[in-house]
Order: structure tokens, then C-alpha cells, then sequence
């Protein structure tokens, strides 16, 4: 899509499906949304184990677990997954997601004695794999560096960092921008177009090194914004 071409379904979403929403990073968007009011469905490959974890959510909000298919169905997708299983899976539920906005959080990385780094990915990017496979969605690219730890603790209230948000489309930027207010604390803040995801995926090996030198759970702040 273009930067001028309005999205699909560009008001803020009733319901949030996360594809992958069994881990970590899955499990602690999936507290935020619901507690902001979202109806949350929690993907996984398996059903069950879906269903388990979301029960563990019940008295965040509306939280339910199901098979990825399922949770393609929402208004708004999250992906959430490793990313040897990303193409895969997009592949598979790309009819299910014609239409929709596609939020994309994976980074390809790997980790070695030398601590974590980042793995080129062919398209450029995860966020420009998502959008190759998936014409008929807007794809953008946002959640990358929001710690899990701090995403699911309950005794969190605020979460004081800065949402990169990626893509083409204008209105999907923004609904995405506002979407990160269901972190208390954070705010969305446009980074460029999907060109540029690749460094934005990258930096998250970064910050993980920076975690484990500081025993932090490090974020972004942009000044002057």
C-alpha cells in the first residue's frame, strides 16, 4: 500500500488476535490489551494449551484461547511467533487475514557465547517477509522491544517507553500508535516506512545485551517528540 491509500478497518479494533499469544511476548501483550479493554484471543498450533494459558488471564478481561486460525479472525492480528515457523504460518492464513491490519513484533535473531545477535532475513526484514506474503493486509511493524517480563508482571502499573511503529499506511500507523496506550506508560511513535524495519528488528539483540550486562529490562524513549 501506499503512504496516501487508507487502510482497511482503520478504527481502533474490538478484538485482538496473537498468533504465537502462548509466549512470552504473546502472553504479555495479551495482558495489556485485555486489560485495556480488549476482547483478546490467545493463537497457539495447539488449542488446548491456547485455551490453558488464556484461562490464566480471566480476571485481566476478555481473554480466550484457540488455534491460530481461530485467532486470525479477529478485527486486528498480532504476530507473535518465532520466526522459523513466520513464513509458514502467514502463508497458510493469508485468505483469513485479507483486509486486516497485521502487526508484526518477530525478530530473527540467534545467540551464541558471544551473546545475542541478529540474523539477516531475505526480504529485509520480518516485517517486509509479512507484507510480501500478505498483499492484501497492511502490515506494520510496532512491539518489538517491549520487555516481556515487564509486559506480564501484574505488579507493573506503567511502562515508560516508546512504541517504533512501522509501515505504508497512514491510518494504520496511527491506529497501531494508539493501540500501544494499552501499555500504561507507553506511547507509539512513527519510525519510517517498512523499508526500515530491518535495524529497528536488529536493535532488539542490542537491548537484550544490554538486559543481561545491567540486569535491566531496557525500553526506547525518543526525545524531542
Amino acid at each position: 500500500m501506499t503512504d496516501d491509500a487508507p487502510a482497511a478497518g482503520t478504527q481502533l479494533p474490538g478484538s485482538i488476535g496473537i498468533l504465537g499469544g502462548t509466549g512470552p511476548q504473546g502472553r504479555g501483550l495479551a495482558r495489556r490489551f485485555a486489560a485495556a479493554g480488549y476482547q483478546v484471543v490467545i493463537g497457539s498450533r495447539d488449542a488446548e494449551r491456547a485455551a490453558a494459558v488464556a484461562a490464566d488471564y480471566a480476571a485481566v478481561g476478555s481473554v480466550t484461547g484457540a488455534a491460530n486460525a481461530d485467532a486470525a479472525g479477529a478485527d486486528l492480528v498480532v504476530v507473535a511467533v518465532p520466526y522459523d515457523g513466520h513464513a509458514a504460518l502467514l502463508t497458510e492464513l493469508a485468505p483469513k487475514l485479507t483486509g486486516k491490519i497485521v502487526v508484526d513484533c518477530v525478530n530473527r535473531m540467534g545467540f551464541d557465547k558471544q551473546g545475542p545477535y541478529a540474523i539477516a532475513v531475505p526480504a529485509g526484514s520480518s516485517a517486509q517477509e509479512a507484507a510480501e506474503i500478505l498483499p492484501d493486509s497492511t502490515v506494520i511493524a510496532a512491539f518489538h522491544h517491549v520487555s516481556s517480563t515487564l509486559l506480564d508482571d501484574p505488579e507493573v502499573e506503567q511502562i515508560e517507553l516508546d512504541v517504533l511503529v512501522l509501515g505504508e499506511d497512514r491510518a494504520a500507523v496511527e491506529v497501531v500508535n494508539r493501540l500501544a496506550t494499552a501499555i500504561p506508560g507507553a506511547r507509539g511513535i512513527y519510525g519510517g516506512r517498512l523499508r526500515n524495519a530491518a535495524q529497528v528488528e536488529a536493535l532488539t539483540a542490542n537491548l537484550i545485551a544490554i538486559n543481561r550486562r545491567y540486569k535491566a529490562h531496557a525500553g526506547l524513549r525518543i526525545t524531542d517528540v
